[in-house]
């Protein structure tokens, strides 16, 4: 005869396992209740696990891409400085500039463009990541030692760039003429002429394997090159292809809208604090997305209806009256983050002093 568990103490630990669900509950909060800044904070229960920020007077540049007008070719650093709309001119590495613009015959062009998707191509499908870029702009250079940037770039001249680094100090930003569109699950590069890539921080071989298949399947125009993100290692064909899609889309778009701009102007933001957050901090164990601020709202619904149509119902609008972070007590936390002294879970505790010549570290065993 078998005993029965008796029904209290199933029920107890079924509430217990609920409540401690409830508190372990993943949620994005997104303020956009003032338009001169956004916040986001992911929290995992009551606890911050993620945070970032954008000002409108402080706007990131890293990603965006402009048309932009060379205005010095330095033949002592091989590099160009360009004016692309930033607050200073933007350094321009010879080995950042595709060979579309090398001002050459176009028989030599040709032949350069060749040589360098062959050495590119040549690479192993294991080693498709940030890796392989680095190894690809090796052999660029080794590609370009036979010009110097003030035989085939020229003053006035225009091209499409992209901004890698940002300004910092009296330093200008740092740009690219190799473009990159990162999606959800992808990254499209529309100018490197690159296979089907999967990131190495993928290290399921059946993963990698059914990623590989799948980006093979997919009709990557010649010329342009596909890396899937981390973040796709779980997807399905069908929500990898509609990130693809997304981005080719994007794609053409950027192409439109540079063929209707006169330089320097900006072509395509990388994107609001909003769309980056969705894009980068959200994944399948965030149960709810809010938004405070109607604007903040629509961008965050339709952004996610585009890209994720099924997790579309997670994305609710705050309408209480009680400001976002206030009922959701982060802004205790948020104002934490900037004390000298952060407390561990040990018991000791981290103090950080800044002083004119350096910043000290103390650590307290507790």
């Amino acid at each position: 005869m078998s005993a029965v568990a008796p029904a209290g103490p199933v029920l107890d630990r079924l509430r217990i396992e609920r409540r401690l669900e409830f508190l372990m509950e993943k949620k994005m909060l997104i303020d956009a209740s003032h338009p001169e800044e956004t916040r986001v904070v992911v929290l995992s229960g009551s606890r911050i696990e993620d945070f970032d920020y954008e000002s409108s007077t402080k706007k990131q540049l890293r990603g965006n891409i402009y048309l932009a007008k060379v205005t010095r070719v330095e033949p002592s650093l091989q590099a160009a400085f360009v004016e692309y709309g930033g607050n200073r001119h933007g350094f321009l590495a010879f080995n950042e500039i595709h060979p579309d613009y090398y001002q050459i015959p176009v028989a030599d062009r040709e032949a350069l463009l060749a040589e360098e998707r062959a050495a590119v191509e040549a690479e192993s499908d294991d080693e498709d990541d940030d890796d392989d870029v680095m190894e690809a702009q090796r052999r660029r250079r080794q590609a370009q030692r036979r010009y110097k940037i003030q035989e085939v770039i020229k003053r006035r001249q225009i091209m499409l760039i992209q901004v890698v680094k940002e300004e910092r100090g009296n330093k200008g930003a740092a740009l690219t003429t190799y473009l990159s569109l990162a999606g959800r699950y992808c990254v499209l590069m529309p100018n490197t002429a690159r296979g089907g890539g999967i990131s190495r921080k993928i290290p399921n071989g059946a993963d990698r394997k059914r990623l590989k298949k799948i980006a093979g399947e997919l009709e990557i125009p010649n010329g342009m090159g596909l890396i899937i993100r981390t973040a796709g290692a779980k997807r399905t064909k069908t929500e990898i292809k509609r990130d693809y899609e997304y981005l080719l889309r994007l794609w053409e778009q950027i192409r439109d809208d540079t063929m209707k701009a006169v330089a320097p102007k900006l072509i395509h933001e990388e994107g609001s604090l909003v769309k980056r957050a969705l894009r980068d901090l959200y994944d399948k164990d965030v149960e709810s997305i809010v938004v405070e601020g109607d604007a903040a709202y629509k961008e965050a619904k339709d952004f996610v209806k585009m890209l994720m149509p099924s997790h579309a119902r997670k994305v609710q609008q705050q309408r209480e009256g009680e400001p976002l972070f206030l009922k959701h007590r982060v802004e205790e936390q948020l104002e934490s983050i900037y004390s000298p002294v952060v407390h561990l879970r040990s018991g000791g505790s981290i103090v950080i002093n800044q002083t004119e010549a350096l910043v000290a570290i103390d650590v307290n065993s507790g």
